[in-house]
């Protein structure tokens, strides 16, 4: 298994610069197998959001896209799936970022009653409280 970080996935996503695109591709398409995936840590996805929405302006709605497919394909592997697909629905219904979701909901897994904040609008989740 091999470690993917978030410029490949987004090299091999945006197809953005030529060459490292295809270099991204010769990586992924041949160590990435359903015998062996590549191993996308939580980290990765919350930076990848945050790249194709800041960087690429990908809207919520691509961007979570992008996610799903990565979560569907065999030949990769994400950290913590179940809390990823979690934080994937919270974020494409709500409207806080995707990170502070991924961060609620694995607080509350590890036996967190709030994850305190100061956003107002991850504050709307079941999993966080707002700091006033």
């Amino acid at each position: 298994m091999i470690g993917l970080d978030t410029n490949v996935l987004v090299r091999y996503i945006t197809q953005d610069d030529a060459r490292q695109a295809a270099r991204a591709a010769r990586v992924m398409e041949a160590r990435c197998t359903t015998e062996s995936p590549g191993w996308i840590n939580a980290v990765v996805t919350c930076e990848l959001v945050w790249v194709l929405e800041g960087a690429y302006g990908y809207s919520r709605a691509t961007v979570a896209r992008v996610l799903r497919q990565i979560l569907g394909t065999a030949e990769l592997l994400v950290e913590s799936p179940q809390l990823v697909w979690v934080a994937l629905r919270a974020y494409e219904k709500s409207g806080a970022d995707f990170a502070d979701y991924l961060i609620g909901a694995g607080n509350r897994e590890a036996g967190c009653e709030a994850t305190f904040t100061f956003d107002k609008r991850a504050a709307k989740s079941d999993w966080h409280e707002l700091v006033e």
